[in-house]
């Protein structure tokens, strides 16, 4: 029944319903942000003050306003992020300047990963990684929740797999 409201939503030329990163991702990635620039600060206020006196110490200033620059960037480019679930394929957004959308036909996925490095378990996050025929093709969803990251790729192998099995 959901896949006829999908394919009477694709024929009718309607948007796609887009699902956004959930913010857990934009915690991880400014939490590490502030980490490595607050120590490259404190590096760059303690080293030279203690060599060449403390009016070097301003050189901790850079570090900082690299953080704040960062901060909203990382900002911009998780809000940047969404895919959609179609009836044939996985739309896949990102970019700030330079927009990016993927089309993943289900019919041509051959392997789809949930993968969680130590920092993503730790934040309790994942990551969907889509591989088809054609490497350039290879897409990826960054920052989900465990559970729908395990959702949706049980979703995408029933669905590639209903779609590939003609050929």
């Amino acid at each position: 029944m959901e896949t006829g409201s999908l394919e009477n939503e694709r024929s009718s030329g309607e948007e796609p319903v887009w699902t956004a990163l959930p913010p857990g991702l934009l915690r991880m990635r400014r939490l590490l942000l502030v980490l490595w620039l607050g120590l490259a600060a404190v590096a760059a206020a303690a080293v030279p003050g203690t060599v060449a006196g403390p009016a070097w110490s301003a050189c901790a200033v850079l570090p900082l306003a690299l953080m704040a620059w960062g901060w909203v960037l990382l900002g911009r480019n998780w809000r940047s992020w969404r895919y959609a679930e179609r009836a044939d394929d996985l739309l896949i957004s990102r970019g700030v300047l330079w927009r990016e959308e993927t089309v993943v036909p289900y019919g041509r996925m051959q392997l789809v990963e949930v993968t969680s490095g130590p920092v993503e378990r730790h934040f309790g996050l994942a990551t969907v990684q889509l591989h088809t025929a054609a490497a350039a093709t290879d897409a990826t969803i960054p920052g989900l929740d465990p559970a729908e990251a395990e959702r949706l790729r049980d979703r995408l192998t029933e669905l590639g797999e209903a779609r590939s099995a003609g050929l």
